[in-house]
């Protein structure tokens, strides 16, 4: 796992940078736009110029199914696992890892019940060490700056990255420091960052608030950015990408559709479908479709308005806090995404997530609210007849169903929407609502109330 085998270039004006000149916001000195991490050997012109050296795609498909076999930690990883495709390294040694990936793929069927397609399915990333998708990049960008002799690692966060970014640094005996904006946080992820020792801060603004600051922060002092706009990151984030081709026998979906928040993880799946048809590793690219928060759009009024040329923010207000973001970072790599796969961008509002969570968690699996606007957007998709029922679906799934309990406690007791917010779905959610019941002592009582559930 060379290092000098991949290389950085900008996004916006192609510009290839050295490893050592790349600055502390992992942003272009020339245009100010993200890198990507792109490895010269597969990127070779066809016309000669430079030889491409392609890996053989069924001897990967054969090592990478070894592996799971493997007692080595790099190999139980489902991660580093595929570390064929990421040789971001100089020395595996330096590898952070807590397991994380091999995340499980279910199918739902009580989904096909409600939107009449048959073959929809969920990539549960809450299944992660800490209970969200972030974890897959946390363990490749975590690792290089602990390869690279950090001692400090930050990120602003809304939530899952803090969690993570506190996990890998703490297995790694590193220091991490968490700014997030104050009162706008699932606590269960609050609670993580600190069991796990980080040094956690509350700023008086929002989450975009808290990216300037720590902007400023990692310039003046050796802290390494953990946030999405590190291009590590990403590396790891496209991992779930081989695991569904895998776990499909590598036949990719139709569609694959995307919580869109900061919108690193779309780019990192679309990186991931594209390398693996350019291996030889699949033969075609799903669609990618992203959906937003009706209260944290920016992303869908980009592409309505400019077709994903220009975005304005937005003051970001959602009750999914982990897409509670109105200035996304990686908005130009997800536009590209959904451009190249031929996908769509929706939104969806609160009532519609909600009911969308409660419906996931009527499967037996569950999912943090965020990860509720796939099914919202599916549906409305299938509405407006973009994504027909006989096609392949998978959900991300993004985070664990207790990543934000007081949410779900709130909707079955009735307390989380505002009338105004139900609309016309009052009867959906009064029929999804599984609240309490509050009887006697007696098991007489008990059987009745067994009874009239039955009914």
């Amino acid at each position: 796992m060379m290092q000098d085998s991949h290389q950085l270039r900008c996004t916006g004006c192609a510009r290839v940078i050295a490893l050592p000149d790349l600055k502390e916001n992992f942003r272009c000195p020339e245009c100010g736009d993200l890198y990507e991490v792109e490895y010269p050997a597969w990127c070779a012109p066809a016309d000669g110029s430079a030889r491409r050296v392609l890996p053989n795609p069924s001897a990967l498909r054969w090592l990478w199914k070894e592996r799971r076999s493997s007692a080595e930690l790099r190999d139980q990883s489902g991660v580093w696992r595929f570390r064929d495709l990421l040789p971001i390294l100089r020395d595996e040694q330096h590898i952070v890892s807590l397991r994380e990936g091999n995340t499980p793929l279910y199918h739902l069927v009580r989904t096909a019940d409600l939107t009449g397609a048959d073959r929809i399915y969920a990539k549960h990333q809450g299944m992660n060490p800490t209970g969200s998708f972030k974890d897959t990049g946390m363990t490749t960008a975590l690792s290089v700056a602990y390869e690279r002799g950090f001692s400090w690692v930050a990120c602003a966060s809304t939530g899952n990255t803090s969690a993570a970014m506190a996990a890998y640094a703490a297995r790694a005996g590193m220091r991490s420091l968490v700014l997030i904006p104050e009162g706008k946080i699932a606590w269960g992820k609050l609670s993580q960052a600190l069991d796990y020792g980080a040094l956690t801060i509350q700023l008086r603004t929002d989450f975009d608030g808290c990216v300037r600051v720590l902007s400023e922060v990692v310039r003046r002092a050796p802290v390494y950015l953990l946030n999405s706009v590190n291009p590590y990151r990403l590396e790891g984030q496209k991992t779930p990408a081989l695991e569904i081709a895998e776990q499909m026998n590598w036949e990719v979906p139709d569609h694959v559709i995307v919580p869109g928040g900061n919108l690193a993880n779309s780019s990192a799946l679309g990186k991931a479908f594209l390398e693996m048809k350019q291996l030889g590793l699949t033969e075609r690219v799903p669609r990618i479709s992203i959906v937003q928060a009706e209260g944290a759009n920016p992303f869908y009024r980009a592409m309505r308005e400019s077709n994903g040329e220009r975005l304005i923010p937005v003051e970001a207000d959602t009750r999914a806090s982990a897409i509670r973001i109105g200035n996304p970072a990686s908005w130009r790599k997800a536009a590209k995404v959904v451009r190249v796969t031929g996908g769509w961008v929706e939104q969806a509002s609160e009532a519609e997530i909600a009911l969308a969570k409660a419906e996931i968690g009527a499967e037996g699996i569950g999912c943090e609210p965020a990860s509720a606007v796939t099914l919202a957007g599916l549906k409305k998709l299938i509405a407006a007849g973009k994504i027909d029922v006989s096609e392949s679906v998978v959900l991300i799934l993004t985070g664990h169903t207790l990543k934000d309990s007081d949410y779900t406690i709130q909707y079955h007791r009735g307390t989380l929407l505002r009338e105004e917010e139900i609309g016309p779905y009052q009867q959906e959610i009064e029929f999804s609502r599984r609240n309490t019941i509050e009887l006697e002592a007696d098991s007489d009582a008990v059987l009745r109330a067994l009874e009239r559930a039955a009914e």
